[in-house]
């Protein structure tokens, strides 16, 4: 009996999430940050792949920018330089006007060296006095079991970021999951059984949690 409780709680949980989600789903417009990697040797196939994303993102071409820097491989043991990341963050807010960053958390949301590296990127930006009307904010790295609870985590990202997170924070709902399945499907070279499964469960598909960077 208490595990049948359990499972409708659940489900329940599951139904409303997501009714939320679509109750919510207005037209508005989405700022995406996209990048690539040439980690399997297939650079060229994930920058077309990439293309194709964000098409279906709605995001012009033209603001879609690949890098492919010889310091600057994809890649688990890669480390990147905090100064040279800096340095191009810096060229690419002075060329595009940019007057806010978005970037990982210290922990890169999946611990990930490279998500961690472009965070301490945008840190050695931020001590640049020169650039101090510039404002970051990090994607809030979550725990496993909240990472793969799917919509449910809505209820409580937005809980964490009204009471428990320092400094200021905000939560973003995706206002159209499917769309973004649908991205995700266009990086054919990687969307094998087990991303689908992720996407699918992942609280990031569902909703997404800043801080600002101070």
């Amino acid at each position: 009996m208490e595990w049948l409780v359990i499972i409708v709680t659940v489900v329940v949980l599951w139904v409303a999430s997501l009714f939320k989600i679509l109750h919510e789903s207005l037209s508005a417009s989405q700022v995406e940050v996209l990048n690539d990697g040439n980690a399997d040797g297939i650079g060229n196939v994930r920058k077309e792949e990439l293309y194709l994303a964000s098409i279906v993102l709605k995001v012009p071409q033209k603001q879609v920018k690949v890098l492919d820097h010889p310091d600057l491989q994809d890649g688990f043991g890669k480390s990147w330089n905090s100064k040279l990341l800096s340095k191009i963050i810096k060229e690419e807010i002075v060329n595009c006007a940019i007057d806010l960053v978005i970037t990982f958390d210290n922990y890169g949301v999946s611990g990930h060296c490279n998500h961690q590296d472009v965070h301490q990127g945008v840190r050695k930006l931020l001590q640049d006095t020169s650039h101090k009307e510039v404002e970051a904010w990090e994607l809030v790295s979550t725990s496993i079991l909240r990472k793969y609870s799917g919509p449910v985590d809505i209820w409580l990202s937005l809980l964490t970021a009204k009471f428990h997170l320092s400094g200021v924070a905000h939560c973003f709902l995706n206002e159209h999951p499917r769309r973004s399945l649908a991205a995700m499907a266009q990086h054919r070279s990687q969307w094998v059984w087990f991303r689908k499964i992720f996407v699918s469960f992942s609280s990031y598909t569902y909703i997404n949690c800043v801080r600002k960077i101070n």
